[in-house]
């Protein structure tokens, strides 16, 4: 016999959810702590042969011992990774996110324990061994995973469970980029489909709380430290002069970014048309990988497409890229490896590979204007870092998300209306290409549609009395049983009758305005009672975790009696309500 899933009916209230969300921001940042310690033990151990977790990703790995062997590196971390995600949890294959974002919209913020377990272990092993995918997706899918499972546990309401996905996903990338402000926008952007206090507050005690422990254990330090440059006088982000500099970049990341939305999708067609299983699907891209990776250090000095590449965007950043082709050449490098990487299987984020290619591509930008107009001092640091923000922004559709990461993850605050104009730019190229974002694409080819937009809707703060149906007269059930009730007044409108036993409410009845008849009604019950000043938010709630059929709109505070109900709220009333909403 099946086992009955439990209901969710428990609500907590903002304190306790709050304190909640408060402990899943302590676990998540520990989590990023341990994934970012098992990423650098697997990248010495496949790159460099030592058994240690010393690794820091901003700064570039030598030579391997291994000579060429290395190529094998992902070939070997992939195959693990395959058996992994098949064997115990298919959601924790590609970038993480979609799949909190599915579990958000579609499976009341439902996430299944293993996706925790298996996400540290595939992604680690994806990263480490030099797939071309970020850390970011994985502590997002794991912060909502263990946000998810206590909420479960608790056995909350769906929106308190889904909000405890949100605030754990604000967490992950709160711990792992030091950016609590950036964290707690790309939860209210992606995550949340509601944006009150209510939700709020969890969210920002989740996301402080993994930021104070990512702190303790790496550092105060931005993720990047930027050289420090000099912006041409006439150049400066306030002038107009340089305003068709940023539109034109960001124009580019908004080519760049529906580029990589299409690259992505189109390969991972590709690769599930292939005739052979998936150990060979990831075996091909991962080697091509491991080539291509190969290659670059052979000819430049650096891995640059393995792993997060961290190392080749804080070069930029200190001045030590600056050649315009080799820019071009690693921003095509980066999308190809990190597009082949999701589409042979890899479990990793998108978030770093394209803060690599809005550098790339943002510094060759610059590095091209030098070369035209070197007597202006233009170089490739300031449009590297707008070239990052534009295309994070431009990729997951989250403008302020990205400008707000972009400042906290570099302490440059110059930059700031630099990106804003070059992420409006990407976005709006970028949707007018292709409607979905890196993100939503994935799940609308499944037929599962995420809002673009938010939308402040008008009708939760309408009043009982603004929405309520008449409530024309009272009638007795003993009466109306036994003979056709009759209004002598013509309706012409939807109208009610309260339907009585004895002194106490039993029900209401619709008056049909054909013939003022109330006998061949059915009479709606459950029933609710309301003030006429309350909001239909309220009434909203009650009737949902109450089963109501109807609200019962009554005047004054006493006892309600039937003398006193003068409206009546229906489903259909909202429904109305809702829809008149969409017409403004």
């Amino acid at each position: 016999m099946p086992q009955q899933e439990p209901a969710y009916n428990r609500q907590v209230n903002l304190i306790t959810l709050s304190l909640i969300a408060l402990v899943i921001g302590v676990v998540t940042g520990f989590g990023a702590v341990f994934l970012r310690w098992l990423i650098g033990l697997i990248h010495n151990v496949f790159f460099l042969g030592q058994f240690t977790a010393a690794y820091d990703a901003n700064i570039p790995t030598p030579p391997s011992p291994f000579g060429a062997w290395v190529i094998l590196a992902p070939v070997i971390g992939g195959a693990v990774v395959v058996y992994l995600v098949n064997r115990f949890a298919p959601e924790a294959r590609g970038h993480g996110v979609p799949e909190v974002m599915d579990a958000i919209y579609f499976r009341n913020g439902k996430i299944r324990p293993a996706v925790v377990v298996i996400k540290s272990l595939a992604s680690a092993l994806s990263i480490g061994s030099g797939a071309s995918v970020g850390r970011e997706g994985p502590i997002i899918q794991i912060g909502s995973g263990i946000g998810s499972v206590l909420g479960q546990w608790l056995h909350l309401r769906h929106w308190q469970v889904i909000t405890l996905v949100a605030a754990g996903a604000g967490a992950g990338i709160a711990a792992t980029f030091n950016t609590p402000l950036g964290a707690v926008l790309f939860a209210i952007e992606l995550m949340l489909p509601e944006f009150s206090a209510r939700t709020f507050l969890p969210v920002v005690l989740a996301t402080g709380s993994a930021t104070y422990v990512g702190r303790l254990v790496f550092g105060n330090e931005p993720a990047f430290l930027v050289a420090s440059y000099t912006l041409p006088d006439p150049f400066v982000p306030m002038s107009l002069d340089a305003l068709p500099l940023y539109a034109i970049l960001g124009i580019m990341a908004g080519v760049a970014s529906w580029l990589f939305v299409w690259l992505l999708h189109w390969l991972e067609d590709r690769f599930d048309e292939f005739p052979v299983n998936d150990y060979v699907k990831n075996a091909i891209g991962m080697l091509g990988l491991g080539v291509l990776f190969y290659v670059l250090m052979r000819t430049t000095g650096m891995y640059h497409t393995a792993g997060v590449g961290y190392a080749t965007i804080q070069a930029i950043l200190n001045d030590g890229l600056a050649v315009f082709w080799l820019l071009v050449i690693l921003f095509f490098a980066k999308l190809i490896a990190t597009t082949v990487s999701l589409a042979a299987g890899a479990s990793g984020g998108i978030f770093s590979p394209s803060l690599f290619m809005g550098a790339t591509l943002g510094g060759a930008f610059g590095a091209g204007l030098d070369m035209m107009w070197p007597h202006l001092g233009f170089g490739p640091v300031t449009f590297a870092l707008v070239g990052m923000a534009a295309l994070v922004g431009g990729g997951t559709g989250a403008a302020m998300t990205a400008i707000m990461m972009i400042f906290e993850m570099t302490g440059d605050y110059n930059i700031t209306v630099a990106s804003i104009i070059a992420v409006a730019c990407a976005i709006g190229v970028r949707r007018a290409l292709v409607a979905e974002n890196i993100y939503t694409m994935k799940l609308a080819r499944r037929g599962h549609n995420i809002p673009q937009n938010q939308k402040t809707h008008m009708f939760p703060i309408r009043l009982a009395r603004e929405v309520m149906m008449p409530v024309v007269t009272t009638v007795e059930e003993d009466d109306l049983r036994a003979a056709p009730a009759t209004l002598e007044t013509p309706v012409h409108e939807a109208v009610y009758a309260v339907v009585t036993r004895g002194r106490h409410i039993h029900g209401v009845v619709a008056v049909d305005p054909q013939d003022n008849s109330l006998a061949l009604t059915p009479v709606k019950r459950p029933i609710g009672l309301a003030r006429e000043d309350n909001l239909l938010e309220t009434i909203l709630s009650r009737m949902v975790s109450r089963g109501h059929d109807v609200e019962l709109v009554v005047r004054g505070d006493g006892v309600p009696r039937a003398e006193n109900v003068v409206g009546v709220i229906t489903r259909e009333a909202i429904a109305d309500c809702v829809m008149s909403d969409y017409k403004q």
